[in-house]
């Protein structure tokens, strides 16, 4: 029985992992449906969204089986716990690619506002830190986690600058402003990505540690 459990508690990871892999490539292409003015990768990532909301409630519903068969305990207990939450943020990180891709569309219909600097540098480093928690997660890698929230402040600071350029923009060109609120839009929306990284670092590290980190002001208490 023990080792039964011990097989399904692994089959989890590896569909959590699977997942983890499909939202990865989806913010991707979402990204350089952008980037690339490549109306095609719009198209893919809107035709995987249900692969990946099926995903979601397939890991939904396994966590659930485990929970009322088996009774964990201890670290197995805290495993299915961080599971369901991040198992959510990668869904809604699915969710903020399909919002890329359908802004990816519009933008494609104008002219390209400004050149493409500081969304590539957002993009990869939004991209990096849902690669890296993951990453975390699979090796009980605290020292990996903790970087994805140090990160954090970064993806919220390019944000800003992506932000105050194109409300320049807007203000000197009123052409502009359709495709110029759509970027704001991708890069609100990458923001949120690096959100859900963050969290998901979290989580592992209630996993791997057992300490709560969501709130820093509680935890030192």
């Amino acid at each position: 029985m023990e080792r039964h459990f011990e097989r399904d508690l692994e089959e989890l990871k590896q569909r959590l992992l699977w997942m983890g892999s499909l939202v990865e490539r989806a913010v991707h292409q979402a990204v350089h449906a952008v980037l690339d003015a490549d109306e095609r990768l719009a198209a893919t990532v809107l035709s995987e969204e249900d692969a990946i909301n099926e995903m979601q409630i397939e890991i939904d519903e396994r966590v659930q089986r485990l929970l009322a068969l088996q009774a964990p305990m201890a670290v197995d207990l805290r495993f299915l716990l961080a599971v369901s939450r991040i198992n959510s943020d990668l869904e809604r990180i699915g969710d903020q690619a399909v919002n890329i891709a359908h802004s990816a569309t519009r933008i494609l219909r104008h002219p390209q506002v400004k050149p493409y600097v500081d969304l590539p540098r957002m993009s990869e480093l939004a991209e990096a830190m849902v690669r890296d928690s993951l990453n975390a997660l699979v090796r009980g890698d605290l020292d990996l986690a903790q970087s994805v929230l140090a990160r954090d402040d970064q993806v919220d600071r390019l944000r800003d600058q992506i932000f105050r350029e194109l409300l320049t923009y807007m203000m000197e060109n009123s052409s502009v402003v359709y495709p110029a609120f759509e970027l704001i839009l991708v890069a609100k929306n990458l923001e949120r990505i690096g959100d859900h990284a963050t969290n998901i670092a979290e989580d592992v590290i209630y996993f791997v540690a057992g300490r709560d980190v969501r709130h820093p002001a509680l935890d030192r208490r």
